[in-house]
């Protein structure tokens, strides 16, 4: 009978879709999946959508959104149809991950020491050191363990083949990894049967290893660590997060005001009096950590944190200055630092990536506006893009101007026929374009979430997966067992 119960409309159409090969014609992995969808029903499924919000709501699984009136507060959208990846295919990509943060480490601990990789040209000196991203302060400065990336996410995309590719890194305070926890509690109770016929990976998992290698970055001599959570405050998008981690975690949500460095050491304000904090894990961005070494009028940051962090009294996650390998223009030589650091050839690949800063790169990138993704090097959360397929004549032109006036802030790279898979829209399926965010544990040992946060356009026709931008997320499953793969051929 197919998915004609569910909506006899929903076309298979020129885009990779993960779930069906063809009309009715699932793929193996999703064959039993796709049965119990059917049998469940439209109107069923509608209801334990309905209920999915409901928890949500309940459990506070929010975030804001600046743009729109005052940051408003919303429930996280999500998709009641779940994602799967075969044991396979996730082993390749777990693999790939790895290697790239231990390069990026790498690289990171070198640019801001002994910059050998510039000086032998394996990569243009001029555009990691241009980058507005380069924090030319911490030059020299020493981190526990020489590792710069804890916590990263790295942002997956799969094409047209089906075949995965890295859009992005995000080694700052990447966010999302709260709702692959939350999007799993509400799955197992709204729609337990789904889970009977998969071995599906925990989870669950990840904030016990998050405290793990949090504890294992804290300074020599200190045998029981004291862990922070330092957040900029509860009008923050991710402030849901924050909360939800500290809490799982079992350590404090604080923010700059409960601490107070003194004598190049950090404490907590409590009622008992100052409490010594030994590693800090920070989602307040670079500028606005510390006032003496970033932006003087912040007002969410702790003054003398990183004359505490040079003195080794405390440790920080992630290190300051890992936005130079955040920096899109830096994006594009990562398969160069692959190579350069581990000799290896890169696992994943990157998108095709058109550097501005270069005379004939840029030349081609003012030709193909119309038919290019053009980014500003800086920018993240989907914001300062031009995507040329749906822009104006007006907005090629502006970008036209601007990437003449700061070629070195712009890059560009072909549109990404993002894969797609059914997104349940008022009881109707629709093909909704979707990415995957894992998130990469660095310290005693490399830890990949089993998964990751899958990001969903829910805006009909849209490519923009970022919630900010009209985008949700679905539970991702990550199949432990290869014999279910056989099985089900």
């Amino acid at each position: 009978m197919g998915f004609v119960n569910l909506d006899a409309n929903y076309k298979v159409n020129s885009f990779y879709d993960e779930m069906l090969a063809a009309a009715g014609r699932p793929r193996p992995a999703y064959r039993r999946l796709y049965e119990e969808l059917n049998r469940l029903g439209p109107a069923e499924l509608q209801r334990r959508w309905a209920l999915a919000m409901e928890m949500f709501r309940n459990h506070g699984i929010t975030f804001a959104v600046y743009p729109d009136a005052q940051g408003t507060e919303k429930v996280f959208p999500f998709d009641v149809i779940p994602r799967l990846i075969e044991a396979h295919t996730w082993r390749r990509l777990e693999e790939g991950l790895k290697q790239r943060l231990r390069a990026l480490n790498l690289f990171l601990d070198d640019v801001y020491g002994r910059k050998l990789i510039l000086k032998q040209r394996a990569i243009p000196t001029e555009v990691v050191l241009t980058s507005s991203l380069y924090v030319r302060e911490i030059e020299g400065l020493a981190v526990p363990h020489g590792i710069h990336c804890h916590i990263a996410g790295i942002d997956l995309v799969r094409d047209e083949k089906g075949d995965f590719f890295v859009l992005e890194d995000n080694l700052r305070t990447p966010s999302g990894a709260s709702y692959v926890q939350a999007n799993r509690y509400v799955m197992k109770r709204i729609l337990p049967d789904l889970f009977a016929g998969y071995p599906v990976r925990p989870v669950e998992g990840y904030v016990h290893e998050l405290l793990r290698h949090l504890r294992w970055l804290a300074p020599a001599g200190v045998d029981d660590p004291t862990v922070v959570l330092l957040t900029p405050g509860i009008n923050n998008a991710a402030y849901y997060e924050h909360l939800y981690l500290a809490k799982q975690m079992g350590v404090e949500l604080v923010e700059g005001s409960d601490l107070v460095v003194d004598e190049d050491k950090v404490f907590m304000r409590t009622t008992r009096g100052l409490h010594p904090i030994h590693v800090i894990y920070r989602r307040i961005d670079d500028e606005w950590l510390d006032p003496i070494f970033g932006r003087q009028e912040s007002l969410v940051g702790v003054a003398g944190l990183v004359n505490a962090y040079r003195a080794g009294n405390v440790a920080i996650a992630n290190a300051l200055g890992n936005g130079v390998a955040d920096d899109k223009a830096v994006y594009a030589f990562v398969p160069k630092i692959v190579r350069y650091y581990l000799d290896e050839d890169p696992i994943l690949p990157n998108v095709e990536t058109y550097l501005c800063a270069i005379d004939s790169e840029r030349e081609h990138v003012l030709a193909h506006l119309d038919s290019l993704v053009v980014k500003t090097t800086d920018a993240s959360g989907g914001y300062g893009m031009l995507i040329g397929p749906v822009s104006t004549s007006e907005e090629r032109e502006e970008f036209r101007r601007r990437i003449l006036a700061r070629p070195r802030a712009f890059i560009a790279q072909p549109v990404i026929a993002l894969s797609v898979q059914p997104v349940l829209d008022g009881g109707r399926l629709r093909p909704g374009h979707q990415d995957l965010r894992p998130f990469v544990l660095t310290g005693p040992d490399i830890y990949v979430t089993p998964g990751g946060l899958t990001r969903v356009a829910l805006t009909p026709g849209s490519l923009v997966v970022n919630s900010s931008q009209g985008g949700g997320s679905r539970d991702t499953w990550v199949i432990a067992d290869d014999a279910v793969e056989d099985r089900d051929a």
